[in-house]
């Protein structure tokens, strides 16, 4: 078998740095990116090919040019949960109808296996913690909503052209390359790690923590954090698994540990070495109290586990901030 793999939205955060480690491992790779949030730079020694998922033309395109391609691992989306809110219908039409876009192509090419990059937002405010794939759906946000709306799609292309697939719901993605060359350029910065970056290199003026009146230990919100390089070797092993003749299924993607915000604060002023002051503002609207993940299925079946921990995520993200202060550009 070809051991040639499509990644779409490969020039992004996770999807460069899946990309690279494809590559450590062998595989030969196509990206299919627009650019609006990625970064040609994030890519080396891979051809980048221009394109939108929302231009048919645009991906059958790929496939006629790369008759071997194996497997598809896709991470084209617009993520961020405040703008959904917002714009429903730029996360319905991309991430939905791109979605479809991309698994007719696939079909008329005869390749049947996608990793798909879903989230723990399709479960919004767990019952249950940690959570397992058993868990319901209740998704709190258009973008959550909108990944497992996908997955739906996909199910359905299971049941009735034999697409076989795995949604990976991760957590909370961190960190940045060990060798200090990529990392997270999405800006303006959103998740708490690179906003604190940021805050430290005097590109905020303040920093809030968003509440310290939870039922925690020290009041704040509890989050899975999870290595990106973890993510890579996540999506690496879901294909492998498809490969094998593995059943479509979803995947939780988390260490199994939450940490909690004071804790990330204290950890990068460990890191760091700098002390500095910080602000508590309001409860962001939907922040569920506490959430990480029972991997348990991923590590049984996909032969995965994470390899790092809060301490490696904040040493790579620094590393990458204070030399890229201003990302690829």
């Amino acid at each position: 078998m070809s051991k040639k793999v499509l990644v779409t939205g490969g020039c992004g955060y996770i999807g460069s740095h899946t990309v690279r480690e494809l590559q450590r491992q062998g595989y030969e790779v196509v990206v299919f990116d627009n650019l609006i949030k990625g970064h040609r730079a994030a890519v080396q020694a891979a051809p980048v090919i221009l394109g939108d998922l929302l231009n048919p033309a645009d991906i059958a395109g790929v496939f006629a040019a790369h008759p071997d391609i194996a497997g598809v691992i896709h991470f084209a989306a617009y993520i961020e949960v405040g703008e959904s809110m917002e714009q429903p219908g730029k996360y319905f039409r991309n991430n939905i109808q791109g979605s479809v876009n991309l698994i007719e192509a696939m079909l008329a090419a005869d390749v049947r296996h996608l990793v798909f990059s879903s989230t723990c937002a399709a479960y919004g405010t767990p019952e249950n913690v940690p959570v397992t794939e058993n868990e319901s759906y209740k998704p709190e946000s258009v973008y959550g909503a909108s990944k497992r709306m996908a997955e739906q799609v996909m199910e359905w292309y299971d049941a009735t052209k034999g697409l076989r697939f795995t949604p990976l719901r991760y957590f909370n993605a961190s960190g940045s390359s060990f060798d200090g060359a990529i990392g997270d350029a999405y800006k303006p910065a959103s998740r708490i790690i690179p906003r604190l970056m940021e805050y430290l290199l005097g590109q905020r003026p303040r920093f809030f923590i968003n509440g310290d009146d939870y039922p925690t230990p020290d009041g704040t919100c509890i989050r899975d954090y999870i290595h990106v390089d973890d993510l890579a070797t996540s999506h690496i092993a879901a294909l492998n698994y498809l490969w094998r003749g593995g059943q479509s299924m979803p995947f939780n993607i988390g260490t199994g540990v939450g940490s909690s915000n004071m804790e990330i604060i204290n950890m990068v002023r460990e890191v760091t070495g700098r002390d500095f002051e910080y602000e508590i503002g309001p409860r962001r609207p939907g922040d569920v109290t506490r959430i990480w993940a029972d991997n348990t299925r991923a590590r049984a079946l996909l032969d995965w586990e994470p390899q790092y921990g809060l301490r490696q995520i904040i040493e790579t993200d620094w590393q990458w901030h204070s030399t890229h202060p201003t990302g690829f550009v």
